[in-house]
């Protein structure tokens, strides 16, 4: 006879899943560590005499995103994907345009670095809007609001008479423009279940980087032609245009808790009595949306976690630290290959193109690791490890650092063929996509239902590190010299490349002593123990 406690980690773990399902890895309520009392008084409410909100009608529900096909499923993530590429692109398009800006306004070198830097400021105060946003009025309608008034910014940057109207029109450009980035993965938690998540999220985290590779790229050749300065803007205001017609037409709600709320009002108005239609509501209305707990959930919160996380904090260092090596590029590269080899503005944005190859064999490395998490999903009854998502930093990591001294050794002379160095851009466009999507991966499966908390503390560091990357970067390269500004970036990486195998080790035992992950793996666990000593057991008693 087993004893009773599997059950309860079946619960618990049924629980959980539909948590994440139902909130996308922004759960309202607060971990059961933290507020003990709170619970105890949700359950008070939620007693069997109260009436129990709508839910879904039954597990094969065609309304729950959950059970939307597999085609559809992956034409949302493409959608998702290329509105992510679009917003990433308007970052770094600018920095091809350089030279065509400080002649425009006469302005100095330091400043025109602003232009990629105030964009990426913006990145940091979106995600506190953005995120309550999505949570109070749905996915679709906050996308809305954020790429319509991205793509009209963008016309305040083509016209603007002098630097301080393109500067500020950047600021808000970004701050609108991190929507797609702040809603994205919670919108991917919506509509896939743990299986397909992996795949999808690789998908979504390879958009992150192809869009700031291909604006150097596109940039370089407008930059070098007979158009304006600002047409670099224009491309950029059609393309952004394009995605959010797209995105307006195509894109369903898919925040389960604002399609149940819908169902609810449908069926109040259905209902036969007034006495019937007011038993009917659901869970979204009883949600207390006022400024103070708003302001718990979605600025208080993920701070509280990046204090007291040890997790998210060396997480975070280490992504802000790649995600600023990611945007340095964009000042180094032309350092490299239009001073010392001779390179066009044309012929330098294709150079990114090699970054582009590295980020997507990233993407394809960590697509593999996903299907091989997979097979473990059945076996811990839907919660694997989440060091197991751990594989392709692990890889990722020594890759890094390997790029960084080769682009700086090779990249230093102009004896070396400019081959050379270009392909050490594959290496460190491959590290550094791999890196991201294995710790984005982490972060999702150690906190679950508050995963959004940690991506918005995580969004908003990384951001604030690859704003400040660019206003140092030239001067970096040109008094250290490029193979010991590149050495110096390969030796922080080579501090860090330790943290994969060391969260592989230890990471189980950490999240144990966590306020905020579930460690539902943890308890599972437990109980597969107990049923194989069980076992064991049992076929002793046998052979006696």
């Amino acid at each position: 006879m087993l004893p009773p406690h599997p059950s309860q980690v079946d619960s618990e773990a049924a629980d959980d899943e539909a948590r994440m399902e139902m909130y996308g890895g922004d759960d309202v309520r607060e971990p059961p560590q933290l507020s003990p009392n709170k619970e105890a008084k949700q359950l008070e409410v939620s007693s069997p005499a109260s009436p129990s909100p709508i839910t879904w009608d039954g597990p094969h529900d065609p309304a729950n995103p959950q059970n939307w096909s597999k085609l559809r499923k992956w034409l949302l993530t493409i959608l998702c994907a290329g509105m992510t590429i679009n917003v990433t692109f308007a970052s770094s398009a600018p920095s091809s345009a350089t030279s065509r800006i400080i002649e425009q306004f006469d302005i100095s070198d330091e400043v025109s670095y602003l232009v990629t830097s105030v964009f990426l400021l913006g990145y940091v105060f979106g995600p506190f809007i953005f995120g309550p946003g999505s949570e109070m009025f749905g996915r679709k309608p906050v996308l809305v609001v954020g790429m319509t008034s991205y793509t009209l910014f963008i016309l305040g940057q083509i016209f603007a008479p002098n630097v301080q109207t393109l500067l500020v029109t950047r600021f808000w450009s970004g701050f609108f423009a991190v929507a797609p980035l702040t809603i994205g993965g919670g919108l991917l938690a919506d509509i896939w279940s743990a299986k397909g998540r992996g795949p999808a999220t690789s998908v979504f985290a390879a958009s992150v980087f192809l869009g700031p590779v291909l604006g150097p790229l596109i940039g370089g050749y407008v930059a070098e032609s007979k158009l304006k300065w600002n047409w670099i803007f224009w491309v950029m205001f059609i393309f952004a245009g394009a995605s959010t017609f797209l995105m307006i037409v195509l894109l369903p709600e898919t925040y389960a808790p604002v399609l149940l709320l819908k169902k609810a009002k449908k069926m109040r108005k259905e209902a036969e009595t007034p006495e019937i239609a007011m038993s009917i509501y659901a869970e979204h209305e009883k949600q207390d949306f006022s400024l103070g707990p708003l302001l718990h959930r979605t600025l208080y919160r993920p701070f509280q976690m990046l204090l007291l996380e040890p997790i998210l904090v060396l997480v975070t260092i280490y992504l802000s630290i790649v995600y600023g090596v990611l945007y340095a590029l964009f000042e180094a590269l032309p350092v490299i290959f239009i001073e010392r080899h001779g390179f066009t503005l044309s012929q330098n944005g294709l150079i990114f193109i090699g970054v582009g190859i590295g980020s997507t064999l990233g993407a394809l490395t960590n697509f593999y690791f996903s299907l091989q998490y997979s097979k473990h999903i059945d076996h811990w009854k839907g919660f694997p490890p989440a060091e197991y998502r751990l594989y392709g930093a692990m890889v990722g990591g020594p890759a890094l650092v390997i790029g960084a001294f080769w682009l700086g050794w090779t990249g230093e002379y102009s004896s070396i063929h400019w081959a050379v160095p270009a392909v050490a851009t594959v290496v460190l466009g491959f590290a550094i996509s791999l890196i991201f999507m294995s710790f984005l991966s982490y972060l999702i499966d150690t906190y679950l239902m508050y995963s959004a908390s940690a991506f918005a503390a995580n969004t908003t560091i990384r951001s604030l590190v690859a704003a400040a990357f660019p206003l140092f970067t030239v001067q970096m390269y040109t008094k250290l010299g490029i193979n010991w500004a590149s050495t110096l970036v390969g030796l922080i990486g080579l501090v860090m490349a330790p943290s994969p195998f060391l969260f592989y080790k230890y990471g189980a035992r950490i999240r144990e002593r966590s306020k905020f992950a579930p460690c539902i793996d943890l308890k599972i666990a437990k109980e597969l123990e107990e049923e194989k000593k069980q076992r064991l057991e049992g076929s002793t008693k046998e052979q006696v």
